[in-house]
């Protein structure tokens, strides 16, 4: 989409009000959902009004806040006419795919992706999904990256591969070994993520994270890159087992979820959800790469 019919900065329509910038100013006026589960439907239903505009994004990104009933909370809103065309994602937007992503992690039930919705808003329709506040100064962020200088990862890492760190060197880049962290490696192996950067890990309350941006996902082409290949050949637990059985019923035609995707994704792209499963059921191990896509994403942050 040219950039002159994309979500502008500055003012933001002739009735708008100028941005107001992202900060406490900002936040909502009334105590907040607990994070990681606000209900869908105050962010489908409420009242959404504009804030401010997330700076740096490839993608228009609004900061929000959304009212319904007396209740509050901050939310982000990613329009469709403010995302920039991909060439090999060329059927459905980034929004649906966002939402997508989040009807499996919710049918995994392991609340990784922060409430999603589709919904209309003041430019359109578009995704709008919780806003994670940062840490409190009570709480200790979670350590899930890191780049050191061993030849091999201390207990509780694992090991990704070398990373060039400039004027020659080279460090280890390592992932913790985190429960919650390997279920999303799962996650992003079923949805074929081919954009899993550590920017997009965000942490919350009470030593918790929550990951975001998933718009480059459900490719019928295997597209997975991630920095969460610490796992890669092992096998995996009893409980994603479990887990996978549960997703590959409910991706049965007629079953809930296969209709929910079904109005999101295409249906190439829900036959190698289907096919990415069963896979992973076969298998029983954490995918390897396959040489032929970059594992890695760029930038990796």
């Amino acid at each position: 989409m040219p950039a002159p019919e994309r979500v502008p900065t500055g003012r933001l329509s002739p009735v708008e009000p100028t941005v107001e910038p992202v900060g406490p100013d900002a936040a909502p006026t009334t105590p907040a959902e607990p994070v990681g589960s606000l209900a869908p439907e105050l962010l489908a239903e409420g009242e959404l009004t504009v804030r401010g505009q997330i700076q740096d994004a490839s993608n228009a990104v609004l900061y929000c806040t959304v009212a319904l009933d007396g209740r509050s909370a901050a939310c982000v809103y990613k329009p469709v006419r403010g995302e920039r065309p991909l060439w090999d994602f060329p059927d459905g937007t980034l929004a649906q795919r966002e939402v997508a992503a989040y009807e499996v992690s919710r049918a995994c039930g392991w609340d990784l992706i922060p409430t999603t919705v589709l919904r209309d808003g003041p430019y359109g329709t578009g995704m709008v999904q919780e806003w994670i506040d940062p840490p409190g100064d009570g709480d200790v962020a979670p350590e899930l990256l890191a780049l050191v200088a061993e030849d091999e990862p201390a207990p509780g890492w694992k090991a990704v591969g070398r990373a060039e760190i400039g004027a020659g060197r080279t460090a280890l880049l390592v992932h913790a070994d985190h429960p919650r962290l390997r279920r999303l490696a799962v996650l992003d192996a079923v949805i074929n993520n081919g954009d899993r950067k550590g920017g997009h890990l965000l942490p919350g309350a009470g030593g918790s994270f929550f990951a975001i941006d998933h718009g480059v996902t459900f490719n019928s082409a295997d597209k997975l890159r991630t920095l969460l290949w610490g796992w890669a050949g092992e096998p995996l637990t009893d409980e994603v087992l479990t887990v996978l059985r549960g997703v590959r019923t409910e991706l049965a035609d007629g079953a809930p979820l296969a209709a929910r995707l079904a109005e999101l994704i295409t249906d190439a792209e829900l036959a190698a959800l289907r096919a990415r499963v069963d896979g992973l059921l076969s298998s029983g191990r954490h995918p390897e790469p396959s040489g032929e896509w970059p594992a890695i994403p760029w930038p990796p942050v």
